[in-house]
C-alpha cells in the first residue's frame, strides 16, 4: 500500500501519477488534497508520513510545487526517509543507498511524463542491504 498525498500546487499531476499507480494495480490510499483550492503542505505530510512510519503503508508519494516543504515536513517523522528527486537516477540512489521510504516531487517543476518515470523507479528499485548503507542509514536515526 502506497500513501500518497499533494497539496493544491501538486493536484494538476496527481491524476497523472493516481492513473499510473491504477494502471500497475498497485493499491494507494489518498490523503488529499482534492481539489485546487489552497491548502497547507503540511497538513498533507505529516499523514503521508505517519502511515509509512507507522508501516499501515509501505512507501509514500508526496507532491507540492517545488517538492521542497512538503519534504521537510515528511522527514519531520521520526523513520521517514522522504527524498525530492527530479530525475530517475535520484530516484534509485535514494532506494539502493538511502532506502527512502517517501518520494517527493515538484509539481511545478517536473513534468508529468518524467514524474511518472520517477515515480516507477523509486517503486520499484529495492534498497541494496550493503552494510555500508545500512550503518549509514542507523546514523540518521540515532
Amino acid at each position: 500500500m502506497i500513501a500518497f498525498g499533494c497539496d493544491h500546487g501538486g493536484f494538476e499531476l496527481k491524476k497523472d501519477i493516481l492513473d499510473y499507480l491504477e494502471k500497475n494495480n498497485i493499491e494507494y490510499k489518498d490523503f488529499g488534497c482534492f481539489s485546487r483550492e489552497s491548502c497547507d503542505y503540511p497538513d498533507i505530510a505529516k499523514p503521508v508520513a505517519k502511515a509509512v512510519a507507522s508501516g499501515e503503508c509501505e512507501k509514500g508519494i508526496l507532491i507540492c510545487g517545488t517538492g521542497i516543504g512538503i519534504s521537510i515536513t515528511a522527514n519531520k517523522v521520526k523513520g521517514i526517509r522522504a527524498a525530492l528527486c527530479g530525475d530517475c537516477f535520484s530516484a534509485e540512489m535514494t532506494r539502493l543507498h538511502n532506502d527512502a521510504n517517501i518520494v517527493a516531487l515538484g509539481a511545478r517543476v517536473t513534468g508529468p511524463g518524467l514524474a511518472v518515470k520517477i515515480v516507477d523507479t523509486f517503486l520499484n528499485t529495492p534498497f541494496s542491504n550493503e552494510e555500508r548503507h545500512q550503518r549509514r542509514i542507523n546514523k540518521i536515526e540515532d
